[in-house]
């Protein structure tokens, strides 16, 4: 394998010393193959431009990143020895901005705000520290959040530089992965989101043949990671020792426990911390991306589909023997890197246009069905008894622990003003029809719309021992205040053919 400096073969191959600013790019310049199995085209819009901030030597700082991007995608074979002077004063600055404002500080109790206040100067010192390597990464603060199965998940909370260097990390490291990465990978991904794997899923179960749908889930997967082939998996691209000794750091630095002892980590990669999801995505398309790419094109005898988010992941098979053979041969692989599959949560089920005779011939009462992000995925036909319908439902477990959440909520602010309530249901209102009002979900919306209604007047009844408020009355108050229930999203193949035009 070529190791290769991505400035020094840019001067090597005929071009002056002098940092030119690349020109911008037709729309379809740096666009890759897309996935044949899938039916993906490319994508009309120019995914490849970013909009940056010039250095102080005119050179566009995210122009230098674009470059790391063109040697990245000429060749994918090609190692980047020296990465680690892309960290400058202007991408941290950027990276900063790009943080959220509202994060919970870390140990050192250093909130975005109380950052901001000498920014120059404090960056300044970063900036020192990191290229002199007396950059240390502070051990982060470990809470445990509550998980839908009553589990608790381990949520490590960073201070404030820490994640302003990863998230400046992840965007210089971002412009190579993003030209591997296969295209049925969705998750923690910039110009993709959970819609985009949502409609992909779709038409792939539309489209293509598709008789059994697999629903993978990987148990404990960010806790299980290996470091050790996590950085072979990086030293695949990345040979900058400087950029590795960092990503190092980053891994076994720890937390501090309840008792104030730091602990410091073996394995695993921290819930939280800005850098994790992409170093998720690297170690999943190594040990399981590529892997499943290449069975599919080698082994099948019948159609397969992939859509991936994160640790989660749902494949579509034509024939039985080639899912059961695939689960089979998954859980070897996962295992000789350190990973294993959620028994509970993991199934193989009928699903697909044919589905419901499947099952009356085999004296199934109807088609199972699967839950993935969020929706609830199951077969139906129209009126007409003949067409499939793949309907896609709010999942029962994720909108009772959201009205838990609101019921907690005013529980513990039964005494605020109504206007104050109001304007926060509002904004959860609008939140659930951002995710959730799809084509054919607006029954499950209505009923949270409902059910969010009569918790609100439970709680506004409590604040007086006069029950003066009735739901006749109420109801005209509901449906001025908080947003009525309406489908806000198209159907999931006109956004998809939208987006993927071939």
């Amino acid at each position: 394998m070529v190791k290769v400096n991505s400035l020094t073969t840019l001067r090597e191959s005929g071009k002056s010393d002098e940092l030119i600013v690349p020109q911008k790019q037709p729309n379809k310049g740096l666009q890759g193959p897309a996935e044949a199995v899938e039916g993906r085209g490319s994508i009309k819009r120019n995914a490849k431009q970013d909009a940056g901030t010039p250095a102080q030597n005119g050179i566009s700082a995210t122009s230098r990143l674009l470059r790391v991007r063109q040697v990245a995608a000429k060749d994918r074979r090609t190692q980047f020895t020296s990465l680690f002077h892309h960290l400058t004063r202007t991408l941290l600055t950027d990276s900063f901005y790009k943080l959220k404002r509202r994060s919970t500080p870390g140990v050192d109790g250093l909130s975005w705000q109380a950052y901001a206040q000498g920014l120059d100067k404090r960056l300044t010192c970063l900036l020192h520290r990191l290229h002199s390597g007396s950059y240390r990464p502070t051990p982060a603060r470990r809470i445990q959040i509550p998980k839908a199965d009553g589990s608790l998940r381990p949520l490590s909370i960073l201070c404030l530089e820490d994640k302003l260097v990863q998230q400046a990390t992840v965007t210089l490291m971002q412009h190579i992965y993003e030209e591997d990465f296969l295209g049925f990978s969705y998750g923690f991904r910039p110009g993709r989101g959970q819609h985009d794997a949502l409609d992909a899923l779709y038409v792939g179960i539309k489209r293509r043949k598709v008789n059994w749908v697999l629903d993978l889930d990987i148990r404990k997967f960010f806790d299980r990671v290996e470091h050790d082939w996590l950085i072979t998996f990086i030293q695949h691209r990345i040979k900058d020792k400087r950029l590795i000794r960092l990503l190092t750091q980053w891994m076994k630095v720890g937390h501090y426990d309840e008792d104030g002892r730091h602990v410091r980590s073996a394995r695993g990669v921290p819930q939280g911390a800005v850098i994790s999801p992409l170093l998720a995505n690297i170690y999943l398309h190594y040990c399981m991306d590529l892997w499943i790419n290449q069975w599919r094109k080698r082994q099948t005898s019948g159609d397969v589909i992939v859509v991936r988010y994160a640790d989660d992941a749902v494949l579509g098979f034509q024939r039985k023997d080639d899912a059961e053979a695939f689960l089979s041969q998954l859980h070897q692989r996962l295992d000789r890197f350190g990973l294993s599959l959620n028994e509970d949560k993991t199934k193989l089920i009928r699903f697909g246009r044919f589905a419901w005779k499947d099952c009356a011939k085999a004296g199934l009462p109807k088609p199972e069905s699967f839950d993935f992000l969020g929706f609830t995925h199951s077969c139906a036909v129209l009126r007409d008894r003949r067409t499939f319908m793949l309907l896609r439902q709010t999942s029962v477990s994720r909108m009772r622990r959201t009205l838990h959440s609101v019921k907690d909520w005013l529980y513990r602010n039964r005494h605020r003003p109504v206007g104050e309530q109001k304007r926060w249901l509002a904004a959860v209102m609008r939140g659930h029809l951002n995710y959730f009002a799809v084509p054919g979900n607006v029954i499950r919306v209505s009923r949270f719309h409902t059910e969010l209604g009569k918790l609100w007047m439970k709680a506004l009844r409590r604040r007086s021992q006069r029950y003066r408020l009735v739901w006749a009355r109420f109801g005209q108050f509901l449906r001025d205040a908080l947003p009525q229930p309406r489908v806000v999203h198209p159907w999931p193949n006109k956004r998809f053919d939208g987006i993927h035009s071939r």
